[in-house]
This record gives C-alpha cells, structure tokens and sequence, in this order.
C-alpha cells in the first residue's frame, strides 16, 4: 500500500512532508503536473503531487488528469487523497471548513475523461455508484476526529469547467440538483483514478459562498484568506489520518 496526495488550489507543496526524492516521469498521455514528490508524513510513505503545478500556473481545464493519475499509479500509489478548493452552495458550510464529499456530479466537458476512449478489445464500463472510496474515507473521518477538526460529512460534488467562477443560475441549477458544493477539478480525475483502480477520496476545503450565497461578488482576496487557514487543517488531518492508513501507532 502506498499514498498519493494531490494538492490543489492553496496546497502546492506539504509542510509537514519530509521530501526523499524527486521523480520525473513520462507517460503515455503526456507530462504530469509536476514531479513525482516521494517522502513521509507521521512515519508514512506518501508521494505528492500538487494538481496545478509547482507555482500554480495550470488551470482546471488544462490539467492533464490522465497523465497525473496514471504517474501516480506508475509510482506505486494504491490510495489517492485529493484536495479541492470549493464554493459553498449548502449554506451550512462555512468557508475556511473542511468536507468530506460522497457523491460527485460532472457538469465538465472536453476534458479527457477516460483511459479507454480507444480500447481494441471493446468498450468498457466501470461501476461508479459510489465514486469515492469508503475505506479511506472511513480513515479521514478518523483522523479527523482524533485531530479534532469539523468535517462534514456527506456532500455532492458539483464538478464545473472553469476557470471562471459560476453564475447565480448556475447554482441555482446545481443545488436544485442536489449539490452541495462546487468546484473545478473534481472530475474526470475522481473517474480515472476508478479506472486505474485506485481508492480514491477527497477533502474539500470550502473557500467561499458560492455566487449568490452571500451579498455582493465573490471575493478572491477572501477566498486566498480561507484557503490558508482550511489548508492548515487538511495537513493537521493528514498528519493525524496517514498513521492511521499505514497502522502505525504512536
């Protein structure tokens, strides 16, 4: 067994993470993010690899999720921890909070949303009732617990294309949907890393109001202040959930 850690917006590097080497790799789909970031948190191996580049220069639609998720499965990561930034729509989800997510809804397109679009052997489906890994998410709950972090627990992912932020009707929409948050990088990278059969879950740091859920338009200088202090939280939870995950104990 061996972690991968994906780190988005406000996340590009880990603190808490004691750096081994790192990996260069070419794939089949073309060049990851970034290299391959191996080293330990709490006495667990981990690699990290953060989404939208070392100095965040890769916008949601250009990331190149195939490539990102098969490097990581080529490095050995059986579980994938993914961090996303998010816009409250449930409005009882404050910003700078942590979510748990278990449902995930794809409002995306032209991404390439699948490792089998060209399969010679003929089509192939996956099952993606749950699309989020129970397990791991059992040990983030953990973890929270023990490190004494809110998390919520249970919410549909609204998945959007980007870069731009949502109109109010898009909300509109989203919510009456059923989602509860939204956010630009949910998938395709939560299907692919199905498809590779990687245990895959996310922690959502919720970094402002969506469009219409508060007064006025969405503050991007607020939004930099609340992600700062959720991605405090998330490398608290890690630091308390990746013993968890490996059984070590203290």
């Amino acid at each position: 067994m061996k972690l991968a850690i994906i780190g988005g917006s406000g996340l590009t590097h880990l603190r808490n993470l004691t750096v081994r080497e790192r990996r260069v790799l070419r794939t089949p789909y073309g060049e990851p993010s970034a290299p391959m970031v191996h080293g330990t948190v709490g006495r667990g191996d981990v690699i990290f690899l953060p989404r939208h580049g070392q100095g965040h220069t890769i916008p949601p639609h250009r990331v190149n999720y195939q490539a990102n998720l098969w490097a990581l499965k080529e490095s050995g990561a059986t579980h994938v921890i993914a961090v996303n930034a998010v816009g409250a729509i449930n409005g009882a989800l404050v910003p700078g909070s942590l979510v748990l997510p278990d449902q995930i809804i794809d409002y995306t397109y032209g991404r390439e949303h699948t490792f089998f679009g060209n399969n010679p052997e003929g089509v192939t489906h996956i099952d993606f009732t749950h699309p989020y890994c129970e397990p791991l998410r059992q040990v983030l709950r953990q973890g929270a617990t023990e490190a004494g972090i809110d998390l919520a627990i249970g919410a549909t992912y609204a998945a959007t294309q980007g870069p731009r932020f949502e109109t109010i009707a898009e909300i509109r929409r989203f919510e009456r949907d059923g989602a509860d948050i939204v956010g630009m990088t949910g998938m395709p990278e939560a299907g692919l890393a199905r498809e590779l059969g990687l245990c895959y879950a996310s922690i959502a740091v919720v970094a402002n109001p969506a469009a219409g859920k508060a007064a006025g338009e969405i503050d991007l200088r607020a939004i930099e202040r609340f992600l700062e202090s959720g991605m405090t939280q998330v490398r608290v939870l890690l630091e308390h959930g990746i013993p968890l995950l490996y059984g070590l104990t203290s």
